[in-house]
């Protein structure tokens, strides 16, 4: 059933979502804070953007040209909605399109940025997925796998452009391979962990297109505090600011 929620604490911006489907979540707002934005990107794309959670959180962050690709059309739907909704579209501009298409839509090293927070389950015909087409699509590798986004992300960034994304740490070590197998230089990794005393549930990972070797593994980022509350850095990114 659709939805209309409040886009965490910014002001009275709105994003729609469907409760048969994935409400966005921590993730998108981890990826969204974490990519390095600089002053002078001027074209920023988010890959496997669902109902479009990363493009509007980085609008926040950001003057460049933002553009989403959800290759689900309800999914995509509800992205537009909500874009349209908040004003938000003189700026961010949502495409309805399978992420192994783009180079029919854009010219080589288009872009400044690529995020993406993509399926992080790999499939195979044995795979146990959700009945529901649109969840299965969404957790596994059904349509797009890693090596399709870091292939695509090389082809669209870039010589010097970011890449960014969230995932599982159980990938690491096949998404750094991958990285590099694709000229993306890996740059910088931090662990999210749900508490203390938890093993890390996510992490995330930057990259830049021909970069130079130089890899720094960032500060342990914990969700929760020992009274089951966001910690203070989590807050902050919930909170609203103005763009200047």
């Amino acid at each position: 059933m659709k939805v209309k929620n409040r886009l965490l604490n910014f002001g009275d911006m709105i994003i729609y979502q469907d409760n048969d489907y994935f409400l966005f979540s921590l993730d998108s707002v981890l990826l969204a804070n974490f990519v390095n934005i600089k002053l002078t990107d001027k074209k920023i794309i988010d890959l496997c953007s669902g109902n479009g959670p990363v493009p509007m959180l980085m609008f926040f962050r950001t003057k460049a040209r933002i553009f989403g690709v959800e290759i689900q059309k309800y999914i995509y739907d509800l992205g537009l909605l909500s874009i349209k909704e908040n004003g938000m579209d003189n700026q961010i501009s949502f495409i309805n399109n399978d992420v192994k298409e783009l180079n029919k839509l854009f010219e080589p090293e288009s872009f400044d940025v690529v995020t993406c927070n993509p399926p992080y389950f790999k499939y195979n015909d044995g795979s146990l997925i959700n009945r529901n087409d649109g969840k299965a699509i969404a957790r596994h590798e059904v349509k797009l796998k890693m090596e399709d986004v870091i292939f695509e992300s090389n082809y669209l960034l870039k010589n010097g452009g970011t890449f960014a994304m969230v995932h599982r740490p159980d990938r690491f070590m096949e998404i750094i391979m991958l990285m590099k197998q694709y000229n993306i230089e890996p740059k910088r990794v931090r662990f999210v962990y749900p508490k203390i005393g938890k093993n890390a549930n996510m992490i995330l990972i930057e990259g830049v297109k021909n970069g130079k070797s130089g890899f720094k593994v960032l500060n342990p980022l914990i969700v929760y505090n020992e009274n089951n509350e966001y910690v203070d850095e989590i807050k902050k990114m919930y909170s609203y600011a103005d763009k200047e």
